[in-house]
Protein backbone atom coordinates (compact mmCIF):
# COMPACT_ATOMS: atom_id res chain seq x y z
CA UNK A 1 0.00 0.00 0.00
CA UNK A 2 1.70 3.10 -0.70
CA UNK A 3 0.88 6.22 0.67
CA UNK A 4 2.05 9.90 -0.59
CA UNK A 5 3.17 12.07 2.28
CA UNK A 6 1.64 15.07 1.55
CA UNK A 7 0.38 16.88 4.89
CA UNK A 8 2.41 17.54 7.75
CA UNK A 9 3.22 14.41 9.51
CA UNK A 10 3.42 10.90 8.24
CA UNK A 11 0.75 8.54 10.03
CA UNK A 12 1.00 5.55 11.94
CA UNK A 13 -1.71 2.87 11.07
CA UNK A 14 -2.98 0.57 13.71
CA UNK A 15 -3.80 -2.93 12.38
CA UNK A 16 -7.37 -2.08 12.26
CA UNK A 17 -6.65 0.76 9.99
CA UNK A 18 -4.05 -1.03 7.83
CA UNK A 19 -7.02 -3.96 7.47
CA UNK A 20 -9.46 -0.70 6.40
CA UNK A 21 -6.99 0.99 3.79
CA UNK A 22 -6.42 -2.46 2.40
CA UNK A 23 -10.22 -3.38 1.77
CA UNK A 24 -10.79 -0.03 0.39
CA UNK A 25 -7.72 -0.19 -2.11
CA UNK A 26 -8.56 -3.73 -2.73
CA UNK A 27 -12.25 -2.63 -4.16
CA UNK A 28 -10.65 0.02 -6.19
CA UNK A 29 -8.86 -2.13 -7.96
CA UNK A 30 -11.37 -4.71 -8.50
CA UNK A 31 -13.68 -2.00 -10.09
CA UNK A 32 -10.55 -0.65 -11.72
CA UNK A 33 -10.59 3.05 -10.46
CA UNK A 34 -7.43 4.92 -9.86
CA UNK A 35 -6.44 6.25 -6.27
CA UNK A 36 -3.91 8.01 -4.55
CA UNK A 37 -3.56 7.09 -0.80
CA UNK A 38 -1.75 10.67 1.25
CA UNK A 39 -0.80 11.10 4.35
CA UNK A 40 -2.64 14.39 5.61
CA UNK A 41 -1.99 14.35 9.04
CA UNK A 42 -4.65 14.83 11.92
CA UNK A 43 -6.97 17.53 11.07
CA UNK A 44 -10.00 19.39 13.69
CA UNK A 45 -11.67 20.18 10.89
CA UNK A 46 -12.42 20.11 7.35
CA UNK A 47 -10.48 23.16 6.59
CA UNK A 48 -7.63 21.99 8.62
CA UNK A 49 -7.55 18.81 6.40
CA UNK A 50 -8.44 20.39 2.64
CA UNK A 51 -5.48 22.67 3.74
CA UNK A 52 -2.89 19.59 4.87
CA UNK A 53 -3.37 18.54 1.53
CA UNK A 54 -3.34 21.33 -0.25
CA UNK A 55 -6.74 21.62 -1.75
CA UNK A 56 -9.99 24.10 -1.09
CA UNK A 57 -12.46 22.52 1.10
CA UNK A 58 -15.25 22.51 -1.59
CA UNK A 59 -12.80 19.69 -3.40
CA UNK A 60 -13.30 17.51 -0.10
CA UNK A 61 -16.17 15.05 -0.71
CA UNK A 62 -17.70 14.04 2.74
CA UNK A 63 -19.17 10.64 2.87
CA UNK A 64 -22.50 10.35 4.83
CA UNK A 65 -24.69 7.73 5.57
CA UNK A 66 -28.05 8.41 5.83
CA UNK A 67 -30.62 6.02 7.45
CA UNK A 68 -33.64 5.19 4.75
CA UNK A 69 -37.46 4.51 5.02
CA UNK A 70 -39.51 3.39 2.22
CA UNK A 71 -42.78 5.63 4.08
CA UNK A 72 -43.47 7.52 7.16
CA UNK A 73 -44.63 4.28 9.16
CA UNK A 74 -41.98 1.61 7.82
CA UNK A 75 -40.60 -0.49 10.94
CA UNK A 76 -37.31 -1.77 8.34
CA UNK A 77 -35.11 0.61 7.24
CA UNK A 78 -31.72 0.86 4.53
CA UNK A 79 -28.81 3.19 4.02
CA UNK A 80 -27.59 4.74 1.60
CA UNK A 81 -24.11 7.17 0.97
CA UNK A 82 -24.68 10.11 0.54
CA UNK A 83 -21.55 12.43 -1.75
CA UNK A 84 -21.88 16.13 -0.96
CA UNK A 85 -19.02 18.48 -1.36
CA UNK A 86 -17.09 19.49 2.17
CA UNK A 87 -18.79 23.86 1.75
CA UNK A 88 -22.35 22.52 1.27
CA UNK A 89 -24.98 20.80 3.32
CA UNK A 90 -27.32 18.25 2.27
CA UNK A 91 -30.41 19.46 1.28
CA UNK A 92 -32.60 16.54 2.71
CA UNK A 93 -36.22 17.16 0.73
CA UNK A 94 -34.20 17.28 -2.31
CA UNK A 95 -32.21 13.92 -1.71
CA UNK A 96 -35.21 12.23 -0.14
CA UNK A 97 -37.27 13.08 -3.60
CA UNK A 98 -33.80 11.53 -5.93
CA UNK A 99 -33.74 8.47 -3.85
CA UNK A 100 -37.70 7.89 -3.79
CA UNK A 101 -38.10 7.68 0.02
CA UNK A 102 -40.42 9.26 2.36
CA UNK A 103 -38.18 9.43 5.23
CA UNK A 104 -34.50 9.98 5.82
CA UNK A 105 -31.57 10.81 8.33
CA UNK A 106 -28.44 11.07 9.60
CA UNK A 107 -27.21 7.67 11.22
CA UNK A 108 -25.06 7.81 14.48
CA UNK A 109 -21.64 7.55 14.30
CA UNK A 110 -22.29 3.93 15.50
CA UNK A 111 -24.52 3.12 12.64
CA UNK A 112 -21.85 4.66 10.18
CA UNK A 113 -19.77 2.10 11.26
CA UNK A 114 -22.29 -0.70 11.06
CA UNK A 115 -23.46 0.06 7.78
CA UNK A 116 -19.69 0.80 6.47
CA UNK A 117 -17.08 -0.60 8.51
CA UNK A 118 -15.03 2.53 8.63
CA UNK A 119 -15.16 5.09 11.46
CA UNK A 120 -17.01 8.68 10.36
CA UNK A 121 -14.59 10.96 9.12
CA UNK A 122 -12.99 8.22 7.26
CA UNK A 123 -16.07 6.77 5.51
CA UNK A 124 -15.79 6.09 1.38
CA UNK A 125 -18.15 3.88 -0.78
CA UNK A 126 -14.41 2.14 -1.40
CA UNK A 127 -14.91 -0.99 0.94
CA UNK A 128 -17.94 0.40 2.36
CA UNK A 129 -19.97 -2.58 3.67
CA UNK A 130 -21.98 -4.28 6.60
CA UNK A 131 -20.39 -6.93 8.46
CA UNK A 132 -22.43 -9.17 6.35
CA UNK A 133 -21.03 -7.99 2.92
CA UNK A 134 -24.04 -5.82 2.00
CA UNK A 135 -23.23 -2.63 0.30
CA UNK A 136 -25.60 0.51 -0.11
CA UNK A 137 -26.82 3.09 -2.86
CA UNK A 138 -24.67 6.20 -3.35
CA UNK A 139 -26.43 9.40 -4.15
CA UNK A 140 -23.77 12.40 -5.09
CA UNK A 141 -24.43 15.97 -5.41
CA UNK A 142 -24.37 16.97 -9.26
CA UNK A 143 -21.77 19.76 -8.35
CA UNK A 144 -18.92 17.20 -7.69
CA UNK A 145 -16.86 17.07 -10.53
CA UNK A 146 -13.16 16.37 -11.93
CA UNK A 147 -10.20 15.27 -9.10
CA UNK A 148 -11.89 15.11 -5.47
CA UNK A 149 -10.66 14.39 -2.31
CA UNK A 150 -12.52 12.04 0.45
CA UNK A 151 -12.31 9.55 3.63
CA UNK A 152 -9.61 6.69 3.36
CA UNK A 153 -10.71 4.48 5.36
CA UNK A 154 -7.83 5.13 8.19
CA UNK A 155 -8.00 8.68 10.28
CA UNK A 156 -5.03 10.74 9.39
CA UNK A 157 -5.32 10.03 5.30
CA UNK A 158 -7.65 11.18 2.48
CA UNK A 159 -7.29 10.26 -1.24
CA UNK A 160 -7.76 11.72 -4.38
CA UNK A 161 -9.70 9.77 -7.26
CA UNK A 162 -11.55 11.08 -10.42
CA UNK A 163 -15.04 11.75 -10.15
CA UNK A 164 -16.69 10.75 -12.85
CA UNK A 165 -14.65 7.26 -12.49
CA UNK A 166 -15.91 6.87 -8.96
CA UNK A 167 -19.23 7.72 -9.77
CA UNK A 168 -19.02 5.15 -12.94
CA UNK A 169 -17.23 2.36 -10.56
CA UNK A 170 -20.45 2.66 -7.76
CA UNK A 171 -23.18 3.59 -11.00
CA UNK A 172 -23.68 6.63 -8.60
CA UNK A 173 -27.14 8.66 -8.52
CA UNK A 174 -26.55 12.54 -9.64
CA UNK A 175 -28.50 15.28 -8.67
CA UNK A 176 -29.21 18.68 -6.99
CA UNK A 177 -29.23 17.22 -3.34
CA UNK A 178 -27.13 20.38 -1.56
CA UNK A 179 -28.12 23.55 -0.06
CA UNK A 180 -26.35 26.49 -1.64
CA UNK A 181 -23.17 27.50 0.54
CA UNK A 182 -25.41 30.75 1.01
CA UNK A 183 -28.70 28.84 2.34
CA UNK A 184 -26.29 26.91 4.78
Amino acid sequence: MDIEHTGPADVELSQADRASVQRLTADSAARGVELTLVARGEARSLEEAAANIGVEPREIVKTLVAKTKVSQTAREHSYVLVLIPGDRQVDWAKLRRLAGMKKMSMTSPEEAVEATGYRPGTITPFGAETAEGIRWRVYADESITGRIAMGAGAHGLSLFVDSKALFTAYDVVTGNISKDPQEA
